[in-house]
């Protein structure tokens, strides 16, 4: 309900393509999708559905972090997805 740009939901739909991404990987995908977002927003976002939800996995890659959805919520998050 607190989703009134739909910015979390291509969020999560980004991550139910099983393909891990870094935050930069997201912000662009997000601009693309025609979001006005800055990069330390998203990586606030991203940070905060690891630690709040629970259901992203994190790397630390190098200098950047690389983040996927945890196998075992796909099908819960994209159940929730569908009736939303």
């Amino acid at each position: 309900m607190r989703d009134e740009t739909g910015i979390r939901r291509s969020v999560l739909k980004l991550f139910l393509t099983s393909k891990p991404y870094t935050t930069q990987e997201v912000f662009d995908a997000l601009t693309l999708e025609g979001f006005g977002v800055n990069y330390r927003g998203v990586s606030a976002m991203v940070g905060l559905m690891n630690t709040r939800l629970g259901i992203l996995r994190i790397d630390v890659k190098g200098d950047h972090n690389v983040y996927s959805m945890k196998l075992e919520y796909k099908n819960s998050v994209k159940q929730v997805m569908d009736n939303y």
